[in-house]
Parts: C-alpha cells; sequence; structure tokens
C-alpha cells in the first residue's frame, strides 16, 4: 500500500510540474485518501516538493543493479531479485502456538502479504520442509488432520516460473492430540 502510494505522489508531482496543476487530497466515506486535480471534489490542496533528477552516466551505460544494497562485482551474475513486497511472513499461528486436541489436527494458516499477492505470483506451504500443497494464488492454507507433534511451518513466494523467490521466516508450533 505504501509503495502505491509513492507512486501516486510520484505520479502527480510529475503532472503538476508539466502540467502546472493544483492537486487536491480528500477523504471519500470509507476513509480512503483520495488524490485529485478536481477542485469541485473538495479538499485541501497539497504542496509537492520539486523532484531531484539525475542524469544517466556517459556514453550510455548504466550502473551496475544493487541487490541488498551491493553492487556486483563485474562478471558476477546479479543475486536473487528484489522481493516486491512490504510484508511475507506467517501471520498466523504465531510461532511457538500450541493447537489444542480440540481442534483435532486442524489448521488453518494464513500469510500477510503487503501489497496483495500480484497476479503472476503464487504461494505454497512447507511443511517441516516439504511441500504440502501446490501452488496458488492465496493467503490461507487449510491442513487437516496433523498428527501430535511439533511442526516447522515456512511459506515460499514463486514467481510467473514458478521459481522461489523468497521464504518466510519459518513458525514452529505444536499440536496436542489425544491418543
Amino acid at each position: 500500500m505504501g509503495k502505491a502510494i509513492v507512486l501516486i505522489l510520484l505520479g502527480l508531482a510529475l503532472a503538476q510540474a508539466a502540467l502546472a496543476t493544483t492537486i487536491y487530497r480528500t477523504t471519500d466515506a470509507q476513509g480512503n485518501v483520495i488524490f485529485t486535480d478536481d477542485p469541485g471534489r473538495g479538499g485541501e490542496p497539497v504542496e509537492l516538493a520539486p523532484l531531484t533528477v539525475i542524469p544517466g552516466i556517459e556514453g550510455g551505460q548504466a550502473a551496475p543493479p544493487r541487490v541488498d544494497g551491493v553492487a556486483p562485482r563485474m562478471g558476477e551474475p546479479p543475486g536473487q531479485p528484489f522481493m516486491p513486497y512490504d510484508t511475507f511472513r506467517i501471520r498466523s499461528p504465531q510461532h511457538g502456538a500450541d493447537l489444542p486436541a480440540s481442534y483435532a489436527g486442524n489448521l488453518q494458516v494464513e500469510l500477510a502479504i503487503e501489497p496483495e499477492l500480484r497476479p503472476d505470483h503464487s504461494v505454497r506451504l512447507l511443511v517441516d520442509g516439504r511441500v504440502s500443497q501446490t501452488p496458488m494464488h492465496t493467503h490461507a492454507f487449510m491442513l487437516a488432520n496433523l498428527d501430535r507433534g511439533q511442526y516447522v511451518l515456512q511459506a515460499e513466494l514463486l514467481d510467473a516460473q514458478g521459481q522461489v523467490r523468497h521464504r518466510s521466516a519459518p513458525v514452529s508450533l505444536y499440536v496436542q492430540r489425544a491418543d
């Protein structure tokens, strides 16, 4: 969500510079912030700071891409692509959770993914390092009939080609079941 607002503001700043148009900020009935150039919708004028423009490198040579803040050395392949999400983690269950016997080993696993999962991305769930379900475009998984014992859950983010691009931090839980 934060990246989307930054992109909107950047686009608005460029439009303002190009068209010298006043931008207005208003909030709708649901609390969503709206930026518009229509003064009829109400709202307050927004003062946008000027953009800093950095000229390209002479001769058309671009600087090597930076991965994790470190520029790769010439001749070396770049590292793993950037993480396109601000948040990618297992929201529920929490690390160290005990699943009571009354759940009969059934567990819903919820992921926190922000911004929303892109249409060309999918996720899959690992249980003790093994894939539990095929990749899906979802933020929730259901595990059924888990035996008593300790489990480690981890989510994997897959790109459009099915390549793993990111893994969540592992979450440990313990299932209590009557014999």
